[in-house]
């Protein structure tokens, strides 16, 4: 239980802070913070936790691949189910697929598996976050939207991390401060940010809401699991990687459901939804991970 609560409790704590602010109407800046979260604090975050990993480069060759089979698992139960029920994919598929692995994933993989699991975890983000903005732009959009992704500096940022820490590059002392010191920074305002977002997000369809969210974190956490199994991860790679698949809904795809209006209010409703949902989704999880 001591390892639950430390892992959950703070996470929680922060981003009610966050929906703090926004409820009492204190000045807060979402463009500002999400420049420098989505420019600055992640690539370097993603950096520096790749180029000082200790983990093996065949164990992170291992995750991505796991990750990538992931993905392709949930987008094709999520389509197969959303088809079912007469629900359209182009609004909820990237929902289904692409799962909050950076606002919610990280820090509980930091305080539930250690410095390990954040290395585990931020490979896992890295693939998610590249292929939701390609993939799943795509998906919601209805045509290809791969040119802003792949100018994100998220993409360099894990292809040089893997360079650095694969070979071995030291980097001066005061280089190593700065990049812990901006690394320190992201995780904070990812949780921040998820919380005044949730504070802003309207709750209309409720009960489609609640079946999809149930959905979302039942076959992540079902498609983690067999993973996880099948690749023979253990320890801190399956914990981390099994509550990366079985996050709630990323907070971005209702900002692309807004740009391309794919019934953005329905997308609303589900990432706040299924972010309450795994309030209680998480702690179960870790009772069988940790």
């Amino acid at each position: 239980m001591q390892v639950i609560l430390a892992a959950v409790v703070p996470v929680l704590l922060t981003a009610l802070l966050g929906y703090g602010i926004a409820r009492a109407g204190k000045p807060f800046d979402p463009r500002t913070i999400t420049f420098i979260v989505g420019t600055i604090g992640t690539p370097v975050l993603i950096f520096n936790n790749l180029a000082h990993t200790s983990v093996a480069p065949e164990a992170l060759g291992g995750i991505i691949g796991a990750t990538i089979v992931a993905m392709m698992c949930h987008l094709a139960i999520g389509y197969a189910a959303l088809r079912a029920s007469g629900l359209s994919p182009q609004t909820y598929l990237a929902c289904m697929a692409f799962p909050n692995s950076g606002n919610l994933g990280l820090p509980l993989s930091l305080y539930a598996f250690g410095d390990e699991g954040l290395n585990y975890a931020i490979a896992i983000f890295a693939v998610i976050s590249v292929s939701n903005h390609t993939i799943g732009q795509t998906i919601t959009a209805g045509q290809g939207r791969w040119r802003s992704a792949l100018l994100s500096p998220v993409v360099p940022a894990a292809v040089l991390g893997l360079a650095f820490g694969y070979f071995q590059i030291a980097l001066p002392i005061w280089v190593n401060n700065t990049l812990d010191l901006l690394s320190g920074l992201t995780i904070p305002l990812m949780l921040i940010m998820l919380g005044t977002s949730l504070a802003k997000i309207p709750v209309t369809t409720f009960s489609r809401a609640a079946y999809l969210s149930v959905l979302r974190i039942g076959m992540g956490a079902a498609v983690g699991f067999t993973i996880a199994s099948l690749f023979g991860f253990t320890g801190a790679e399956r914990g981390a990687f099994v509550l990366q698949c079985a996050m709630p809904v990323a907070v971005y795809n209702y900002v692309y459901s807004q740009i391309y209006n794919t019934s953005p209010e329905s997308v609303a409703s589900l990432v706040v939804v299924s972010t309450l949902l795994s309030i209680i989704t998480v702690p179960l999880l870790l009772m069988v991970l940790a």
